[in-house]
């Protein structure tokens, strides 16, 4: 654990809105690191698990992603791939690589600040919401998890202007990132449960099974 905070006494938007204010200011340091202004938390309640910046500059790897390096530490930290108990909050929607590995993990909930309408995991190519994904096949994917879309859009954009004024007004003009009005930007989409069919329980009790009988003593 990297931090809790005390006293929001369940409020999960004040939760959802203190993380997010701590993410940008990380994604402020992912500057000073040489990477672009990326950067990304998982959290359980108000308790801070994980936090991250992208590492591709620094390690020359394209899939180190803020919100691949967090989950990754996550799953390690916690002991295990589920994380449907935790958030990922991130600055800039997830892309479709990172989306599907947060289906993988189950997330829970996403909230992130600036939609990105060309590549997103939900504006673009929408795995995040993909009901089919855990539908058929429900051994790999979770559930649709809560999004919370647009969280405080302006500031973290402001991050992007301080990097480098002139490629975030290029990335605004052709929408690559941003573009939306902080006023109509903020969405909720509930998350979708599971089907608890035959089958989903099948499936269930196989991913189950070795832990079950392991623990049994003869």
């Amino acid at each position: 654990m990297i931090a809790k905070f005390n006293g929001f006494d369940g409020d999960q938007a004040a939760i959802d809105k203190a993380m997010m204010e701590r993410c940008i200011g990380l994604s402020a340091k992912a500057i000073e690191q040489g990477e672009m202004p990326f950067a990304s938390l998982i959290c359980r309640g108000a308790e801070i698990l994980v936090e991250a910046t992208n590492q591709v500059a620094r390690a020359e790897d394209i899939t180190r992603h803020a919100e691949l390096v967090a989950i990754s530490k996550a799953q390690h930290i916690l002991g295990r791939k589920d994380l449907s108990d935790c958030t990922l909050y991130c600055t800039v929607e997830l892309c479709a690589m990172c989306a599907f590995a947060a289906r993988e993990t189950r997330i829970g909930r996403v909230v992130f600040a600036i939609k990105s309408p060309m590549m997103g995991g939900v504006s673009k190519w929408n795995v995040l919401r993909d009901t089919e994904l855990s539908n058929a096949m429900p051994e790999v994917f979770g559930a649709v998890p809560e999004v919370v879309a647009g969280l405080m859009q302006e500031d973290a954009e402001r991050i992007w202007h301080a990097w480098n004024p002139l490629i975030w007004a290029v990335i605004r003009y052709r929408g690559y990132l941003g573009g939306y009005s902080a006023d109509t930007c903020f969405t909720t989409l509930h998350a979708i449960p599971e089907r608890h069919g035959f089958l989903r329980r099948l499936f269930a009790f196989h991913n189950h099974a070795p832990d079950f009988f392991r623990r049994l003593r003869f």
